[in-house]
């Protein structure tokens, strides 16, 4: 599959050679989708910039799951054939599993375009097929080793992540090994395809081991300088628009158990909006596409509008998604620990190294190290693991009908249900108008009246009416359908 494809630029400055190139506002760190073979260079260039030497560390990840290879310059990957599109979800891969694949993919290129006279058949996000002639294939490792030449400082790690699942703990340690013992200007490019939710995920990593670094590092220095007030240092005072709707907060039920859970809990979830909202686009502060933690309460709001085949596929993606924002919250918590640990609990050679005025201790960010591993700290608070499994479907996944509308239906249904029929339909729609009045006029809310119209009739229909239509759904005769099922109620009685 084709890497790159029309319209796969989202954000209105373009970067040639790699596809949504940004900067996250107060870090140095970037995301990107996955450049041509030449824009690797341009994006290291332009991190870098006038000031930052080219021969420094600088880090990239990489958090695609896919083989990639470029050919003629342009990247290609593997998918398999039902998972051709923007995203992938390749399940259990890791970064040795992946490089190995790479050089088979290789391989079978080379073997496609010897048998084809030189060509390759590709196909992009839109299932539109073409023929490319060959002239050069180089893995992604490859283009890397080959960058190294110019960069000798370059990092490439690959964090194989899935499109909408957590980063595994693993994935976090790794995020973790690779930052550290890089200074807080150290450059950090993070890429996945096209820049959307995998590289943010992994820019808001990055970004909450730059916050580690700064409170552990810095917080101590601070300290040193007379009258300055330290409560508006604190990396967690930010403050969540109260204004948003309680879904677009992330105040989901299971989040609410972690914070109850956790010591710091409500300062580990600020900490993670900051950060979240820094690397969400403009509307929310940040320069990006996604919106990590409100694209959650947006698939909630399309659920709503959706049939059941697809409301049983977003259902897991939205819980999904919940996981990994559970999951981000838990890492911040960690990485706050470790901060206090850094500065409180600091080495008797670092005590002599860095030892401050007074007796506080600034160890440079790029030479701290975490005591422990995110899994270590999670094995720890196991509970949390359990908490997120069995906490994170619980969602209002349908809007309830008041008690006194639905007792009144119940009432004219059970009293003369087909004498009360026209009343009956005329105070469901009623209802839905009330409940749905926060939605947009549109077709949505149309959708979304008309669902639940269907819903709420199934559900006051009198018993064997019900049975009936409930049969005749189950044996796929008809459909969860408000004109069907009113059309069973009165000429499918009629005719029996």
């Amino acid at each position: 599959m084709q890497d790159h494809f029309e319209k796969i630029q989202k954000l209105p400055e373009k970067v040639e050679g790699v596809p949504n190139f940004r900067r996250v506002p107060g870090y140095k760190v970037y995301c990107c989708g996955q450049p041509t073979l030449a824009g690797l260079e341009v994006a290291i260039n332009k991190v870098c910039g006038e000031t930052y030497p080219k021969t420094n560390k600088i880090i990239w990840l990489n958090m695609r799951q896919e083989p990639i290879v470029y050919v003629n310059g342009n990247p290609v990957c593997a998918r398999p054939p039902n998972k051709i599109g923007e995203y992938a979800e390749l399940g259990d891969v890791t970064r040795e599993s992946v490089k190995k694949d790479e050089e088979e993919f290789l391989r079978v290129l080379e073997g496609r375009a010897k048998g084809n006279e030189n060509k390759l058949k590709v196909i992009d996000v839109n299932k539109k097929e073409s023929d490319l002639e060959v002239a050069d294939l180089k893995t992604l490792s490859s283009a890397i080793e080959g960058l190294k030449e110019k960069f000798p400082g370059l990092v490439h790690m690959r964090i194989p992540v899935c499109n909408s699942a957590a980063p595994t703990e693993s994935d976090f340690d790794n995020v973790c090994k690779t930052l550290q013992g890089s200074a807080v200007n150290c450059p950090v490019i993070v890429n996945c395809q096209v820049g959307l939710s995998r590289s943010t995920t992994g820019c808001v990593a990055a970004c909450l081991f730059r916050e580690f670094q700064l409170a552990a590092s810095y917080e101590g220095l601070v300290e040193t300088v007379p009258g300055v007030n330290l409560d508006l240092l604190k990396m967690d005072r930010y403050q969540m628009d109260m204004n948003k709707d309680p879904l677009f907060r992330g105040e989901f039920e299971v989040i609410k158990e972690l914070m109850a859970e956790l010591a710091d809990g409500e300062a580990s979830k600020r900490e993670c909006d900051k950060v979240v909202d820094k690397n969400g686009p403009t509307k929310t502060g940040g320069t990006g596409i996604k919106q990590l933690r409100e694209n959650i309460a947006e698939s909630k709001l399309s659920y709503e509008i959706m049939d059941d085949a697809a409301q049983a596929f977003l259902k897991t993606k939205i819980m999904d998604n919940i996981h990994k924002y559970f999951y981000m919250i838990c890492f911040t918590a960690y990485l706050r620990e470790a901060a206090i640990l850094c500065k409180d609990a600091a080495s008797e050679d670092d005590k002599k190294a860095f030892s401050l005025t007074g007796g506080k201790v600034s160890t440079p960010a790029d030479q701290l190290k975490l005591n422990k591993t995110f899994k270590a700290y999670m094995d720890e608070h196991s509970k949390l693991r359990t908490i997120v499994d069995e906490g994170k479907g619980k969602l209002q996944w349908e809007r309830d009908i008041p008690p006194e509308a639905l007792a009144n239906l119940e009432s004219l249904a059970s009293s003369d249900f087909k004498g009360n029929l026209g009343k009956i339909i005329h105070d469901i729609y009623q209802t839905a108008h009330g409940l749905f009045k926060d939605l947009p006029q549109g077709d949505h809310k149309k959708r979304a009246k008309y669902r639940f119209a269907s819903k709420t009739l199934m559900r006051v229909l009198p018993s064997a009416l019900k049975n009936e239509v409930e049969g005749l759904i189950s044996n796929k005769t008809m459909t969860l359908d408000l004109y069907e099922i009113l059309g069973q109620c009165t000429w499918g009685q009629a005719k029996a």
